[in-house]
């Protein structure tokens, strides 16, 4: 009589016939992969800095993954409905997201709830680009370093103005954050976009500004623009000669956004640890440098885990930043 093994021992071999099978289907997934276009989603319109970075990665990136890497503007609500998008795709290495400083920690900061967690639901591949803002004034302004306009500002309390781009943009948390390290108080005066608020203040409308440096450099390098310091921790290669919030008499400040790859959460590690190489090497490409540091935003790539811990600091950051300053949201 044929004996028979225990059902315990069937069941014991038999997964570890289906490991064994799968080991190998993994493996061959991660090295032939991509095996179809992946899509780029970015949460903003054509031609800001969000497309542009997008834009420029996705050129050279498509190339050394031998499929196209199809960016998707998928705009709205401060880029959060290309956010959920992504945190709702399929983790499978064939959807990523263009994630941002605005949906990541501003617009949870601001509106309390967002439909989707930017902490627990990505997997981050890497930086890719720091948003460093400029603190400016007009030409006829007497301030010509950052000390003198806080001593102005102190001086003359409630009486100076500034533009911004929008209430809760980057550039006006920032500036909440410099105002209150600073001790002072300017009066906010909020546009919608960059452009708006940059031709008030060249054309002597508003004394000075707090905004992006993409918008502001060529004003500044044709002297319409007296520009007095960055936000970044280190100066931007668009205008090196600018000196940072920090260097200017307030060390360790630092208040810059970011822009950033990343996948839904469960995507396989060997696909995150691919496109994070991949990324990398076209970030130090002198082409793409270029292309991103000629409108002022400056190429700075990370590995996963720092870019994790960024986005964790900053959520927390901003959400203290826009309670203390009792900012809502447009």
């Amino acid at each position: 009589m044929r004996s028979r093994l225990p059902r315990s021992t069937v069941l014991a071999l038999l997964s570890g016939a289906v490991l064994a099978l799968a080991a190998p289907l993994e493996a061959w997934s991660a090295e032939t992969y991509p095996t179809k276009p992946i899509r780029l989603l970015v949460g903003f319109p054509p031609g800001g800095a969000n497309d542009l970075v997008a834009r420029a990665v996705a050129a050279k990136l498509g190339p050394r993954l031998g499929q196209q890497v199809i960016v998707e503007n998928r705009a709205g609500a401060g880029g959060n409905i290309a956010t959920e998008l992504a945190a709702r795709a399929a983790p499978d290495g064939y959807t990523m997201l263009l994630a941002s400083v605005a949906s990541f920690a501003m617009s949870p900061a601001l509106l309390g709830k967002v439909p989707f967690d930017p902490i627990n639901d990505f997997a981050p591949a890497t930086q890719a680009a720091l948003v460093t803002s400029l603190l400016s004034v007009h030409p006829s302004m007497p301030a010509k370093s950052l000390k003198q306009l806080v001593a102005l500002a102190k001086k003359q309390p409630g009486t100076i103005n500034y533009a911004t781009p929008g209430a809760g943009s980057i550039a006006h948390l920032a500036s909440e954050l410099f105002w209150k390290t600073a001790g002072i108080r300017l009066n906010h005066v909020p546009y919608k976009g960059g452009g708006p608020a940059v031709a008030d203040v060249v054309a002597g409308h508003v004394e000075c500004m707090f905004s992006l440096i993409s918008t502001q450099t060529p004003h500044v390098r044709a002297a319409r623009l007296r520009a007095l310091a960055v936000s970044s921790a280190k100066r931007s290669n668009a205008l090196p000669e600018v000196p940072t919030i920090a260097e200017s008499g307030y060390p360790g400040f630092e208040a810059s956004g970011w822009l950033g790859l990343v996948f839904p959460a469960k995507t396989p590690r060997a696909i995150v640890d691919r496109i994070h190489k991949e990324t990398v090497a076209v970030l130090k490409m002198r082409e793409v440098q270029a292309q991103l540091e000629n409108v002022g935003l400056d190429p700075e790539p990370s590995d996963p885990a720092a870019f994790h811990a960024l986005i964790k600091a900053d959520h927390a950051r901003w959400d203290k930043v826009v309670r203390d300053a009792g900012i809502k949201a447009n």
